[in-house]
């Protein structure tokens, strides 16, 4: 990502099933944003309603129409998170090196506090929370090296990015409110998010295996041995 003394952006790269779309509503909303609002303030906004929808999630042990608190916090949080660096583009108000680094860390500290919630909420088991939550990270690492090494920042693995990660996870939420946390499969029973947590946890670590091989290969080929 550095050239000389310089400083040269990485290339984003989003194939997400949502992309497309979401790409134009947000260049929509940041055309129109009234001038009060910034992007710092907005990946404030983003980091609120990750926190939030994490603190809903553990306050739904005890009431579980905090459950909709979730699902509003999660809308809140893509508005901040999504909209941020849009806002930036479109007033050319780029920091490439403030703006990747202050949004990422934001990310992890995000997904720590909503896997803590949902590790209280008592819609899965902490391990299961834990496990997401590990898997997550390793992911996001191999994406930050992978965009230092590559030059190249993919915001989605495959058709899956954060907007559809978000809503899956209201879907889910929507479900249990709705109908309970638990099911059957198989005869057994289950809590619904360990189900779709477990599911996650192994699509994560498949995909981790994948594209790690593939960007070592990549970085193989540009620096073979001579």
């Amino acid at each position: 990502m550095r050239a000389g003394l310089g400083f040269v952006g990485a290339r984003r790269v989003n194939r997400s099933l949502t992309a497309a779309v979401e790409k134009r509503l947000l260049v929509w909303m940041a055309e129109r944003a009234p001038g009060w609002v910034s992007s710092d303030g907005l990946t404030l906004l983003g980091l609120g309603g990750q926190v939030g929808a994490g603190a809903c999630y553990a306050l739904a042990l005890w009431n579980r129409y905090w459950l909709l608190g979730a699902i509003a916090c999660l809308a809140v949080n893509w508005l901040g998170d999504s909209l941020d660096g849009t806002l930036a583009r479109v007033r050319r108000q780029e920091r490439p090196r403030y703006g990747f680094y202050v949004d990422h860390m934001v990310d992890v500290v995000g997904a720590a506090a909503l896997m803590a919630g949902l590790g209280f909420s008592g819609l899965l088991h902490w391990e299961v929370a834990m496990a997401m939550l590990v898997a997550f990270l390793l992911l996001a690492g191999e994406s930050y090296l992978a965009t230092y090494a590559l030059g190249s920042f993919e915001m989605s693995q495959g058709i899956f990015g954060p907007t559809e990660i978000r809503l899956l996870l209201m879907a889910g939420t929507v479900k249990v409110l709705g109908w309970g946390a638990g099911g059957t499969v198989a005869g057994h029973r289950w809590l619904l998010f360990d189900l779709g947590g477990t599911i996650a946890v192994a699509g994560m670590a498949a995909l981790l295996a994948a594209v790690a091989a593939r960007h070592t290969a990549a970085l193989y080929r540009q620096e073979p041995l001579k």
